[in-house]
């Protein structure tokens, strides 16, 4: 277990805002986290994971928990699906490339998305039209205030659109530990959201393999690497509006992208962003990304302040010129 006081969150933010905790405690296993409840007792505490969705505004007077939990196992196995139980310090995109290996599917789409498996039971993250949700079984977590153990169905996770109970009413109480994801035997493609058919114009047979390929070359050409320029990825939730809206705004923008969904309309916010002339503009030492409006990039020591306040700006450009409101993906701290 480690136990750093005064510890640089640098390393823990692919934002890369350099800005320290009070404490930082990574424990390696359930019987290790036990051991750290009573240590953040009445404490302030924020249970981070690969810290790719985190904007920290200012230092951190409080606890940084942090899971080095790992391990991939197979705990079921039917004529239809392969179940693994993950722990939640994997890497996200090594257990996508596992899946595709390993030659099953449901996870392709969401290949190169940055963060940890726990993370992503949390987030409920998702890419070209699919979602974690809809592979996810259980999510195994430990309450932080006694130590209970708890296992959730997906139905109990109450998974919304970048939403889940962890995020909403159980927001900081649990601490995941294991998912379970249900991997498919049979291939069922995904290749309607975004440019992927077109990526795959001249390909005679679409695999898993072939799939998440083309997914990462179609993320890498537009995301920046953080190791160049701080980012979180997307910045931004896509909004769904109703369809009143929507027709307003389609009538005057027939070129406008969007994708029906349940409940409405769901907009780009990229595209919104760019109509509103900030892709590849700077505000400070903080910019939106040129080759995808969507994403804010830290372009070399900038604050969390000033990439927030970069963030308000856009918002309110955009609600002023399409009334819609868009809002944050990432957390901001």
């Amino acid at each position: 277990m480690k136990d750093i006081h005064n510890c640089s969150l640098l390393p823990y933010n692919t934002f890369g805002i350099d800005v320290c905790a009070d404490r930082f405690i990574e424990y390696s296993s359930e019987k290790e986290l036990l051991k750290v409840i009573p240590l953040i007792a009445g404490q302030r505490y924020l249970h981070i994971g690969g810290g790719s969705n985190l904007l920290f505004t200012n230092h951190f007077h409080g606890v940084i928990l942090h899971s080095a939990i790992k391990g991939i196992e197979t705990v079921d196995d039917t004529p239809v699906y392969r179940y693994i139980r993950v722990g939640a310090a994997e890497v996200w995109d090594d257990v996508v490339a596992f899946s595709v290996e390993q030659g099953y599917s449901g996870l392709e789409n969401l290949s190169l998305i940055p963060g940890e498996v726990g993370a992503s039971a949390v987030q409920n993250i998702g890419a070209y039209g699919v979602e974690v949700k809809d592979v996810i079984d259980k999510v195994e977590a430990i309450d932080l205030q006694t130590g209970d153990k708890r296992v959730f169905d997906v139905e109990e996770c109450c998974y919304g659109y970048r939403q889940s109970i962890f995020k909403q009413e159980l927001r900081d109480k649990y601490a995941v530990t294991y998912v379970t994801y249900r991997l498919d035997k049979a291939f069922t493609p995904h290749l309607d959201y975004g440019n992927i058919r077109r990526e795959l114009a001249d390909v005679a047979e679409v695999t898993p393999a072939v799939v998440r390929n083309a997914i990462i070359r179609i993320r890498q050409s537009k995301l920046p690497d953080p190791k160049v320029h701080g980012n979180a990825g997307s910045f931004f939730k896509n909004p769904v509006v109703g369809r009143d809206v929507f027709g307003h705004i389609f009538s005057e923008y027939p070129s406008m992208p969007y994708y029906e969904v349940d409940g409405g309309v769901k907009i780009p916010a990229g595209w919104l962003i760019e109509q509103c002339g900030w892709k590849g503009k700077t505000m400070g030492r903080a910019g939106v990304n040129p080759l995808q409006a969507l994403v804010l990039v830290n372009l070399g020591g900038a604050s969390g302040q000033e990439v927030l306040q970069l963030c308000d700006t856009i918002c309110e450009d955009v609600y002023q010129k399409f009334g819609i409101r868009i809002s944050p993906e990432v957390n901001i701290i």
